[in-house]
């Protein structure tokens, strides 16, 4: 089967349950976005043909070129009852198009009960998530207005304030708001400051700090190791691409093993711990961990946030996580210079 990318049906989509006008079938119908989906077996069910009919005449529709296979049909992950256990198969299920087609072809009238059925379906989940979008597309405008409006009136509090002992703080709050400004409109910055020879911690440093923790917390399994993604996650960092540094700067370089650690979960408890302090340590042996006067670049509450942060982003957000904590590295670097 050429079927399309698999997707959890229980997750990802919703479910609506179609039943006949004589209310001798049942089908839970899977919504996605624009059609609907069902498998072979529910359309046997359906049109009240065995599956081996259904299973012909889904062939004759793709060999007759009447629609695309790859573009009709989606594996879909279900949790079956097999015995006394659950099991996850991937199940290939087909949209309206084919589901039309089949009816046609075994010439069944509750195949135009359910075509109706759905298209009235498919018609009430488009208006109500495009009300949705509207709604979020509303509260979003709002709060991007609410921090604009908050850089404005600090800015102009530290224009009129210039010789006031509070102007400081002004200033850092201003920041603050500028720096959720950018990541709101996705403009942080991607590269760091520092360009120099970095110094990378071997792994038995690494472990060496992570020992030290281990009389910190009262756990059986910190630091216990799942695999050896930890290996991947502090040499990622010095990875070179055509005698270029993949990641150029000390700053990306640290954001990088900050999040690698966090995510990777190479260990069975501790992963969040583990990876602020071998961002401390990189930092460190980098001379970059302190500004003038021994103040750390990030402090705890920061970096422990940062960390948090990392630990409940989703994959597809890496690049807007990854800047930010480069953009702060970048602007406490900036106020020591």
């Amino acid at each position: 089967m050429r079927c399309g990318k698999t997707k959890s049906i229980y997750m990802e989509n919703k479910v609506e349950i179609f039943k006949s006008k004589d209310n001798s079938i049942e089908l839970q119908v899977t919504l996605d976005t624009d059609t609907v989906w069902l498998s072979q077996e529910q359309m046997a069910q359906l049109f009240g043909k065995g599956r081996s009919t259904i299973t012909e005449h889904i062939i004759n529709v793709f060999v007759e070129g009447e629609l695309e296979q790859n573009r009709t049909c989606r594996k879909f992950r279900q949790v079956r009852m097999e015995g006394n256990r659950e099991v996850e198969r991937e199940i290939d299920f087909y949209n309206l198009d084919v589901i039309i087609s089949v009816g046609y072809r075994v010439k069944s009238l509750r195949g135009t009960q359910f075509r109706q059925w759905a298209t009235q379906r498919l018609k009430d989940y488009l208006v109500q998530g495009y009300a949705i979008n509207e709604k979020r597309l509303a509260q979003k405008q709002q709060e991007v207005e609410h921090l604009k409006t908050g850089i404005r009136i600090l800015n102009r509090a530290i224009e009129q304030q210039a010789t006031d002992d509070d102007s400081q703080m002004l200033r850092v709050f201003a920041r603050g708001l500028a720096l959720l400004d950018d990541y709101d409109h996705q403009t942080l910055e991607t590269k760091g400051k520092t360009i120099r020879e970095a110094v990378y911690p071997t792994f038995d440093q690494y472990m060496e700090l992570i020992h030290t923790m281990y009389s910190d917390f009262a756990s059986d399994v910190f630091a216990q190791p799942k695999d050896e993604s930890f290996h991947s996650s502090i040499n990622q960092i010095a990875q070179i691409f055509g005698g270029v540094e993949l990641y150029p700067t000390i700053e990306e370089k640290g954001a990088n093993l900050l999040y690698y650690i966090t995510k990777n979960h190479s260990f069975v408890d501790g992963n969040k711990r583990i990876a602020a302090a071998c961002f401390l340590l990189f930092m460190e042996k980098n001379n970059a961990l302190f500004r003038a006067g021994g103040i750390p670049i990030i402090s705890n509450e920061a970096l422990a946030a940062l960390t948090l942060f990392i630990a409940t982003s989703k994959t597809e957000e890496v690049d807007a996580v990854k800047n930010l904590i480069i953009s702060i590295l970048n602007i406490e670097k900036g106020e020591s210079a």
